[in-house]
């Protein structure tokens, strides 16, 4: 009965969205347990695997700037008000190649407990591990705070590389791009 009740409000909830954003985009979102229990060991055993030529780098107030200007970077700081409030709450690492941020993990939310991260890589730097690198230590930082690294896969490349750092595929669910406010 509950798993009939939950697919059922679901589903109510998708028609309320799509008849108040028609142009909303429906799309299957990957959800990730969220009790995994780390091995810090391969964690930084991945670290250590940062290739010659590039800087792993916590987001620092120039860092952030340095994030707003490339559309590849930006969501890694954007969803927090200012830069003061992500130095206060947001944690991220990026790695540099000649001064450019090319790769990076970071708090995309933040709340009491933990963030929920964003990774990205710029294209012509993916295959390299860079991705498994940033977040790698970007989980480690969290650990040591007492935060919980929280993961929601977007794709299936996430659902990946979410399991090479430890954590487990928990379930397909739709979700729903929106763009734009709302006129009230």
């Amino acid at each position: 009965m509950k798993l009939w009740f939950t697919h059922a409000f679901n589903r109510l909830w998708g028609k309320l969205i799509e008849d108040c954003f028609p142009d909303a985009k429906k799309v299957t979102r990957y959800a990730i347990r969220k009790d995994t229990v780390f091995n810090k060991e391969l964690l930084n055993n991945t670290v250590s695997m940062l290739p010659d030529g590039y800087e792993l780098k916590r987001i620092n107030g120039s860092l952030y700037d340095l994030c707003l200007e490339d559309p590849v970077t930006e969501d890694f700081v954007s969803s927090f008000e200012s830069k003061e409030d992500y130095i206060d709450k947001g944690r991220g690492i990026v790695i540099l190649k000649d001064g450019k941020i090319v790769a990076g993990a970071s708090s995309y939310t933040r709340y009491n407990e933990g963030i929920e991260i964003e990774v990205d890589t710029r294209p012509e730097e993916r295959r390299k591990h860079l991705a498994m690198i940033a977040c790698s230590k970007l989980i480690l930082n969290c650990l040591e705070e007492g935060l919980y690294p929280s993961w929601d896969a977007q794709n299936t490349y996430s659902v990946k590389l979410a399991e090479k750092l430890g954590y487990q595929f928990a379930r397909e669910y739709v979700a729903y791009e929106v763009s734009g406010g709302i006129d009230v």
